[in-house]
């Protein structure tokens, strides 16, 4: 096998940002955006729950017999399942940002993960070449940490 050989691969390059005021603020108007629309989807759940019941009732005689009082009881199940959902996304919302709020200036945080191609040859030490971070301060690179 010739020693020249060469192989390309695929990594996960973690990527950290810099909390700097501008990324606070964005990432914070980000999180209140994500709250302000589930408080519109539960509002939204809430009426089509109300509508729909109101339907079922309307169509049918009263007093509501078994079947009907189990659709409508069906229908509150399903919405009460959905807002718990929702409620739970919010949660982790508002735990985000107060989370955000607390970082201090100049610390780095994880941001997520990007994917690379790189190349690897004989004598090349894997483990070294999949552990590569890049930095970020407002956007802009500002490091990238490990062996390219």
């Amino acid at each position: 096998m010739d020693s020249n050989t060469q192989l390309l691969l695929k990594r996960a390059i973690s990527v950290k940002v810099i909390v700097t005021p501008r990324w606070k603020e964005e990432a914070q108007q980000q999180l209140q955006a994500q709250i302000n629309q589930i408080d519109g989807q539960l509002q939204q759940l809430e009426m089509q729950g109300q509508r729909m019941v109101a339907e079922i009732q309307k169509q049918n005689i009263q007093p509501a017999g078994p079947q009907i009082t189990q659709q409508i009881d069906n229908i509150k199940l399903q919405v009460n399942q959905k807002k718990s959902e929702l409620l739970e996304q919010k949660n982790q919302s508002l735990q985000q940002l107060q989370q955000v709020q607390l970082l201090e200036l100049e610390q780095e945080v994880s941001q997520g993960q990007i994917e690379s191609i790189f190349t690897v040859e004989t004598g090349d030490n894997l483990i070294k070449k999949m552990q590569v971070e890049v930095l970020l301060r407002d956007g802009v690179i500002q490091e990238i940490r490990g062996e390219v």
